[in-house]
């Protein structure tokens, strides 16, 4: 006997192994990660500059609203049609273009030109709600993705850490997307039209990739946990 307790060990976190790059394996994991998820550098480019588009139009020719709609609509077919020919994911061309299009018929429908990010902070609120809901009723969502990809179920609720861990990644994503609302509801609001499609863009991808990057810090070292007690089982 060495005087362990073998429970103890099992449910206490050790982050220095969790948490640590090992390798350049580990690096190029997460760059892979991200790159998938939003298309690269090009995606960065292809998602923000519609909106762009659609503001500096609009700031030239004020009033003219369909002017400004049409050439961000052209711009995201044009993108989808280079994505296309590319052979580039499908999901991320419709979804493009579909995004595109959403905020265009806002806009175009009421008249309205701020209305064009309205989608926008309608999505944010609901997935903001959606994730701090979860955390209240103790299920935090990241928790429940972690049972379903690793095939354990509900395991993670049994252990302190995994639990601490998935409300930990879903409160991340909870205040990133009230953060967005937080601060661009007041541009809408005051229909800040020039400053409301910077912030779209500059809290957009790079907020998304900062809330996957760190989700990923938490969450890997429950999820290399839980796939290990699923052999040993």
């Amino acid at each position: 006997m060495n005087g362990s307790d073998p429970t103890q060990s099992e449910s206490q976190p050790q982050p220095e192994k969790g948490f640590e790059h090992e390798s350049v394996q580990d690096l190029r994991a997460e760059r892979l990660m991200l790159d998938r998820a939003i298309g690269g550098w090009r995606g960065l480019f292809d998602s923000g500059a519609p909106t762009l588009v659609f503001v500096i139009v609009y700031l030239i020719t004020p009033d003219n609203l369909q002017i400004a709609l049409w050439s961000a609509l052209a711009l995201g077919a044009a993108i989808a049609i280079v994505r296309v020919i590319r052979k580039d994911s499908l999901q991320q061309v419709i979804a493009g273009l579909a995004g595109v299009a959403i905020a265009a018929g806002f806009s175009a429908w009421t008249g309205r030109a701020e209305n064009f990010f309205l989608p926008g902070l309608l999505t944010n609120a609901a997935y903001g709600s959606a994730f701090l809901i979860s955390i209240l009723v103790r299920w935090p969502l990241f928790g429940v993705f972690l049972g379903f990809f690793t095939g354990t179920g509900t395991k993670w609720r049994a252990v302190t850490e995994y639990r601490r861990a998935a409300a930990a990644a879903t409160w991340i994503w909870a205040g990133m997307f009230f953060f967005r609302l937080g601060v661009q509801l007041p541009l809408y609001l005051g229909g800040a039209i020039g400053a409301l499609g910077v912030m779209k863009v500059v809290m957009g991808w790079p907020l998304f990739l900062a809330s996957a990057y760190f989700t990923y810090r938490i969450l890997q070292p429950v999820h290399n946990k839980l796939e290990a007690s699923k052999s040993e089982e």
